[in-house]
C-alpha cells in the first residue's frame, strides 16, 4: 500500500481538535488537515476545548499549551482524568523548546510534542501515526519524541 493511500484510510471520518490561541494558526492548520481529509473543530482556549473534547470526542487534539484561561498543561490534565476523554491522544504543538516545558507537557500527559514553528507535513505525519497507534493498540508509537523540525536562521 503506497503513503497516499495508507494517508486516506487513516484520515478517513477522523476528527481532530486544533488548540490554539491564534487565530490565523487555527484557520491556516484547519484548511490544511481538511484539504487531507481530516474533519476539523477548533478551539481557542482551554475552556473551548474541554467543552469540545467532552462534547464531541474527537479522535485526536492539537494543543498549545500556552492557552487563555486554562494552560495547555491543565487541560491535558483535565482530558487524561477523565475516562471518557483520557484515550484521545494530545499532541502538543507549541513554541516552547526549553527541557523544563517539555518535561512539563509529558507529565501532564501528552503522546507527543511538536515544536513550532514545524513543517506542516511534519505534523499530519504525527497525527496519522498517533490516529495509527490508537487503532492498532499493539502498534504504540514511542513515547514522547520531541519534533524539531524547523529551520534555525
Amino acid at each position: 500500500m503506497d503513503s497516499s493511500a495508507s494517508a486516506s484510510a487513516t484520515t478517513a471520518a477522523k476528527l481532530v481538535l486544533l488548540v490554539d490561541d491564534y487565530p490565523d494558526a487555527l484557520d491556516i492548520w484547519a484548511i490544511y488537515l481538511r484539504a487531507l481529509g481530516f474533519q476539523v473543530s477548533t478551539a481557542g482556549d482551554g475552556a473551548e476545548a474541554l467543552a469540545q473534547a467532552q462534547r464531541l470526542r474527537p479522535d485526536l487534539i492539537v494543543l498549545d499549551l500556552e492557552l487563555p484561561r486554562i494552560s495547555g498543561f491543565d487541560v491535558a490534565r483535565r482530558l487524561r482524568s477523565n475516562p471518557e476523554t483520557a484515550h484521545i491522544p494530545l499532541i502538543a504543538a507549541t513554541g516552547y523548546s526549553h527541557v523544563t516545558e517539555l518535561d512539563r507537557a509529558r507529565e501532564a500527559g501528552f503522546d507527543q510534542i511538536v515544536v513550532k514553528p514545524c513543517d506542516p507535513d511534519c505534523l499530519v505525519e504525527e497525527i496519522e501515526r498517533q490516529l495509527q497507534a490508537a487503532d492498532e493498540p499493539d502498534t504504540q508509537p514511542s513515547r514522547f519524541a520531541v519534533e524539531h523540525r524547523h529551520e534555525n536562521g
